[in-house]
Formats: C-alpha cells, sequence, structure tokens
C-alpha cells in the first residue's frame, strides 16, 4: 500500500499548530446528530445496559442516515451527509462502515453526480472522513477507485459549482494519500492541482492576474493538495519537482489574497525541507532574491491590507523565512488524553492540518484510537487506560467514554485474535 510505504520517509522529517477545540465543530453540523452526546452520557451513566442500548440507538440513526442519503429532498440529503459526517469524524466505526462501505459508497456517487453546490459539498468531504475511517488498504482503494473520476471531472469543468469544486480539490488530495496505490497515479493527480494553482502565478511582468475570490479560493485549495501529496513522492520526483515549480512558486507571494500568498510560502518551506532531507547541501540560484520577498511579506505593513491579515501573514511569513535561511521550524506540541505528539517539521505540520481539515475537533480523539492516522504519526497501537488515571486526568465524561470505547475495541480484537489462534489449533 502506498500510504504505509511512503508514510516513514515523508513523516520523520521536521509546525505552528494549535490544539484544536470543541468549539471549532460546525454547530449547523452538529445539530443533526445532537443526540449522539446525548446517548452518550446515558451510557456513561447507566453501565452496559445503558451503553448497549444507546450504540443500538446510535447505529438505527446512523442507518437512518444512510437511507436518508437517497431522498428526494436536497435538504433532507444534505442533513443525512451532515449527520454522517459528524458520527465519523467523532466515533471509530470501522466495523459499521466495513459492512456499509458499498451502499455509502453508492451514496457519495449519486450525491456528487446529481447535487448541487453544498450537497456536493457534504457528499466530498464525506468520502475523505470514509477513507479516514477504513485506512490504508483494500476496501478504501475500492472506494476511491470509484469516486476519483468524478472528483477530477468536477475538478476539471469550469462550468460547475465553485464551491463543490473547492471542496474536491481539498477532499481529492487526502484520499489520494490514504487510498492511492499508485505512486504515478498520485503523480497524474498532482499535475491536476497544477493546472489550477498555476492560474494565480503574477505575469513575469509582476501583474497579478485579476481572479475571484471564489476562483482564488480554489487555486488555494489546489495548491495545499499539491503540498499534501509532495510528503509522498519519491526522490526522482521532488528533484523533477523542485526544477520545474521552485522558482515559479515564488510568483504566487504576489497573489492578492493572503491565503494564497500564505499557502505559497508554507508550500515552498516544505519543499525547502524536502531538498535539504535529500541533500543538505542544496542551493537555490534565486535564493536572495526570495529571502528579500518571504522577508518584505514577514514585516508587510501595507494600509490599503487589513491588520488581521497584516497580523496573520506576518507571523507565518517569519517562520517561513526561518526556514528557507536557516532550515528552522518552531515546534509545536499536540496532547490527546494521556499523551502528546510533537509537530516538529513542515511535512507534519501540513499532514496534521489535512487529517483536522475533516475530522475537526475530533483529531484528538482520533489521535488516540483511530490505528491509521496513530499509524501515519507513528504512535503505536492505541494506548489502554485505567479508571484511576481517567479520573486523575479530570477528563469530562464524553472522553471517558471515547477512551472505554477505545480500549473495548482493542481488547475486542486482541480477543479475536486468541480465538482464531484456537480454532486454527483444532482444526489442525
Amino acid at each position: 500500500m502506498l500510504m504505509q510505504k511512503k508514510k516513514q520517509s515523508s513523516l520523520t522529517t521536521h509546525g505552528t499548530v494549535q490544539p484544536f477545540s470543541d468549539e471549532d465543530a460546525s454547530i449547523e453540523t452538529l445539530s443533526h446528530c445532537s443526540s449522539f452526546s446525548d446517548a452518550t452520557s446515558v451510557a456513561d451513566e447507566g453501565g452496559e445496559a445503558s451503553e448497549d442500548a444507546a450504540q443500538e440507538d446510535f447505529q438505527y440513526k446512523l442507518k437512518g442516515f444512510i437511507d436518508s442519503t437517497v431522498d428526494k429532498s436536497a435538504k433532507t440529503r444534505q442533513g443525512a451527509l451532515d449527520g454522517l459526517k459528524t458520527a465519523m469524524a467523532t466515533r471509530i466505526l470501522y466495523e459499521f462502515i466495513s459492512e456499509r462501505r458499498m451502499t455509502i459508497t453508492d451514496s457519495i456517487e449519486r450525491c456528487l453526480k446529481k447535487g448541487k453546490g453544498d450537497e456536493q459539498r457534504a457528499a466530498a468531504s464525506l468520502a475523505c472522513l470514509l477513507c479516514i475511517q477504513l485506512g490504508s488498504g483494500i476496501e478504501s482503494e475500492e472506494v476511491f477507485k470509484t469516486l476519483k473520476p468524478i472528483f477530477k471531472n468536477i475538478l476539471a469543468d469550469g462550468s460547475a459549482n465553485i464551491q463543490a469544486r473547492q471542496a474536491v480539490a481539498t477532499s481529492l488530495g487526502l484520499c489520494t494519500l490514504v487510498a492511492e496505490d499508485d505512486i504515478w497515479d498520485v503523480h497524474a493527480t498532482m499535475e491536476c492541482f497544477e493546472n489550477l494553482f498555476t492560474r494565480s502565478y503574477a505575469r513575469a511582468d509582476g501583474t497579478c492576474p485579476s481572479i475571484n475570490p471564489q476562483t482564488s479560493q480554489l487555486h488555494t485549495n489546489a495548491l495545499l493538495s499539491w503540498a499534501l501529496l509532495l510528503t509522498i513522492c519519491t526522490a526522482n520526483q521532488l528533484k523533477d519537482i523542485l526544477r520545474k515549480h521552485l522558482s515559479k512558486l515564488q510568483r504566487l507571494l504576489e497573489s492578492d489574497d493572503v491565503n494564497m500568498r500564505i499557502a505559497a510560502g508554507e508550500t515552498i518551506a516544505l519543499l525547502f525541507e524536502l531538498a535539504r532531507d535529500m541533500d543538505p547541501e542544496f542551493e537555490f540560484d534565486d535564493w536572495d532574491d526570495l529571502c528579500d520577498k518571504l522577508n518584505a511579506l514577514a514585516t508587510d505593513c501595507n494600509k490599503h491590507r487589513a491588520k488581521t491579515d497584516k497580523r496573520k501573514q506576518r507571523s507565518v511569513f517569519r517562520d517561513v523565512l526561518k526556514a528557507v535561511e536557516e532550515g528552522d521550524f518552531q515546534s509545536e506540541t499536540i496532547r490527546f488524553g494521556t499523551e502528546r505528539m510533537t509537530i516538529d517539521s513542515w511535512v507534519r505540520k501540513r499532514t496534521y492540518d489535512a487529517f483536522r481539515e475533516f475530522v475537526g475537533s475530533g483529531m484528538n480523539y482520533h489521535l488516540q484510537a483511530n490505528e491509521f492516522i496513530r499509524d501515519v504519526f507513528e504512535l503505536g497501537p492505541p494506548m489502554l487506560v485505567d479508571s484511576a488515571t481517567m479520573k486523575a486526568m479530570k477528563i469530562s465524561r464524553f472522553e471517558r467514554h471515547l477512551h472505554n470505547s477505545a480500549a473495548f475495541k482493542a481488547r475486542t480484537k486482541a480477543r479475536s485474535k486468541f480465538r482464531d489462534k484456537r480454532v486454527d489449533v483444532g482444526e489442525f
């Protein structure tokens, strides 16, 4: 599997990332699943019987959402997609999803093809969450093989809904990272992204093309997905990309869109990090000119730009300038449960940000319990924490329930393996 082959080489290099809070979850989306936490509370208070009942009620709601994705009402389909998204972002549902993988994939395909803007956006995000739940393997590969042609058609269709194209640009990148099984297909997908963000390059005379904010956001999303896939490229591919794109990416620093400027700066820092990993003596011909541009953005005082934009830009470009000049990175520690993880490279930052884009406030839970995401960040198997430790940690009732769910799943898998061994011995 491509992700399994490449992740170690891509995630062991050198982010300023803040822990994601529960307040960041979309209120509109959570409203479709507001009873999930209620069921959890009942389960925590009422013991195993209540927990079983809550689990049955939860799965009943999920089945209802799946059925509603084919409803005649676009509003009902939208609500069902959002409900499934919230559930997959906040819980590990591998067994439930595996049994209904093709049904969910068919629903996503139908909503992408026949739905309108918001519905297509929700379907694209759900596809990513489905792959995150299934992890790298044959199941997610089959899902992606069904959806990839549709993603690429929407992305390349200039007449398609712009919000749908923006969502697809983000989802296609992460789905490729998780589920693509051929490095040359990864490269072909990167070329699709290149066809978009290169349209935002400043002209040779320094003037910027006239691009509306929605299209600029599409190009920014394409650039960020392209940067994500850089983390799993082979050395030869990286050398080719550095030769073709590193000098041209500077043109995006002239963009009128602050988000594009920031995405371009972080991508340049990422490329320098990857280049120096391959060759510690890496040199760039336009290094002085690039550093001057980065320094100007790190100290930008243009009065025609919003104060919040300038503050955000200056903070990012100070880090980018250090990366280019000194190969430095401002590390950040992410705490989740009893564990912690250090974001210590641009590679890890881009990867972490990509997953957090979809699981939102559930990121800390996925870091604790999602075996695939733990594997990506080399965290090892999920940890089992006893009740006394959890009480000492003073964590919330919902977090305790998540710990218990992860521990229960781990025990079940261990027992299943033991039973399998006993069966094998008996048959032998």
